[in-house]
């Protein structure tokens, strides 16, 4: 295979967003500085939601959330209340870029892409993705691989378990995962010149979620704890590090992505949805008050009074008792608009514990969507731009937590994103316009020359040429 043929690589750092990747943590990043004097770059606004699964998924599909049939980790099953299910690579109702590149006949290496479990199988090497069972053994095509990838560099994290409060172990857990993941993606690199190859790293959203209290003066529950501050400066030295030494082996006619699928910022608190649907009259619960902290699931609704109940998360995902679709339904259909009409008033209408609205930002995803596949939620309510978390426990005295009701957490999502390319013929070394997340998988083909489907809703990024 000719070395001039177009080739790409794709660096996916979960969660970075333009002040940590390009503003706080850059002085940590000599070699990431570096490759900046190389790219054009700038914010990349994620998808509705902003999480992991479906970001990566609407990234290189080009397909918005609703065309795929994600909209979460968790979906629930239809005709249940509490049935839930996490998606996977088989959940994906359209193809990934990597997927055509296959059909195409071009060689791809993709580690870690989500929702990437079980590994489909491509024209190359796929590794799953954190979302991994932990005694998975079938989480690479070929199965063949399977060993050389544990002993490449002595073991292979997919995850760390962050909502804890032993924060030492999460930091060290961290900077050996990542060690890991970069130490196979250059093991791999050398195997052949890939087409395509595409990492994701999920480590600095699990530093983000673990430790943005300790480095951001901003955040409401700031600690000033030097050791932890250093600490995450450390996990970015060595992030850069890694990156670096891959660098090093990437010749520069081969095109660089780095790319984020949503931002990170400080969490203002949690707004428990299931609370205010009780107050407003819209959920039932059966016998006495819950203990705090109790899961939604674990109640007695009496769903013969209850129209609505909510789902906590990043955002509010919130679902209707509707006759002949729920099992005990309340709603009938025809007065469904109505409905949703006045819960997204009342939504709008509610207050932070300051007085200020909270700013909830309520849209519904058969307006949002090309189309709705799947299990959507029938409402998608996002609180002060996202910086609220929605807590689905019930059992308590107040609409307003300051911590996460599932465990320690110190940051939540938001809508900008980063992307930086190299070889765009424009803005080199500059901060250019915003960018649209659903386009980068259409622009891998295009840079790739292969021709991106009329079906496609993305579209190629002309500056990235």
């Amino acid at each position: 295979m000719s070395e001039k043929r177009p080739r790409v690589v794709v660096i996916g750092l979960d969660s970075s967003s333009p002040w940590t990747l390009f503003e706080r943590f850059l002085p940590q990043m000599p070699r990431f500085r570096e490759l900046l004097g190389r790219c054009r770059y700038g914010t990349l606004k994620s998808i509705d939601p902003p999480i992991t699964v479906p970001a990566w998924a609407v990234m290189f599909s080009g397909m918005d959330p609703g065309t795929l049939g994600i909209y979460g980790f968790r979906h629930r099953k239809p005709g249940s209340y509490w049935d839930q299910y996490i998606p996977s690579s088989r959940s994906l109702l359209q193809p990934m870029a990597w997927d055509r590149l296959s059909r195409a006949g071009r060689r791809v290496c993709v580690i870690g892409m989500p929702p990437g479990y079980p590994p489909p199988v491509v024209n190359g090497v796929y590794i799953s993705d954190f979302l991994t069972p932990d005694d998975a053994q079938d989480f690479v095509s070929p199965i063949g691989l399977r060993e050389e990838i544990r002993n490449v560099a002595g073991g292979y994290a997919f995850d760390v378990t962050f909502r804890a409060e032993d924060r030492d172990r999460i930091g060290r857990e961290l900077a050996e995962m990542t060690h890991q993941h970069f130490a196979v993606a250059r093991h791999l690199w050398k195997k052949e010149p890939w087409d395509l190859f595409a990492l994701h790293e999920i480590g600095p959203d699990r530093i983000h979620h673990t430790f943005w209290k300790f480095f951001d003066p901003a955040h409401p529950r700031y600690e000033e704890n030097p050791r932890f501050r250093e600490l995450v400066d450390e996990y970015y030295r060595k992030l850069d590090a890694e990156m670096g030494l891959w660098l090093d082996e990437i010749p520069p006619e081969v095109r660089i992505l780095v790319v984020s699928d949503h931002g990170s910022q400080a969490m203002q608190g949690c707004f428990c949805i299931n609370e205010w649907l009780i107050q407003r009259g819209h959920l039932a619960l059966r016998g006495p008050r819950p203990a705090p902290g109790t899961p939604i699931e674990k109640t007695d609704v009496d769903w013969a009074r209850t129209r609505a109940w909510g789902a906590g998360g990043y955002y509010a995902r919130i679902f209707y008792n509707v006759k002949g679709r729920e099992p005990q339904g309340t709603l009938e259909r025809r007065d469904l608009p109505a409905f949703e009409a006045q819960l997204t008033k009342e939504l709008q209408a509610v207050r932070r514990p300051d007085g200020a609205p909270l700013g909830a930002d309520v849209r519904v995803p058969k307006q949002v969507y090309r189309e709705v596949h799947g299990d959507s939620p029938d409402l998608m309510v996002y609180f002060g731009n996202v910086a609220w978390r929605s807590a689905g426990t019930v059992g308590y005295d107040t609409l307003y937590l300051q911590e996460n009701d599932t465990g320690p957490d110190d940051s939540v999502h938001s809508f900008d994103g980063v992307y930086a390319v190299t070889g765009a013929h424009a803005g080199v070394g500059q901060r250019g316009p915003e960018e649209n997340l659903i386009d980068i998988g259409p622009t891998v083909l295009d840079l790739l020359g292969v021709p991106v489907p009329p079906e496609v809703q993305g579209r190629p990024i002309a500056a990235f040429r």
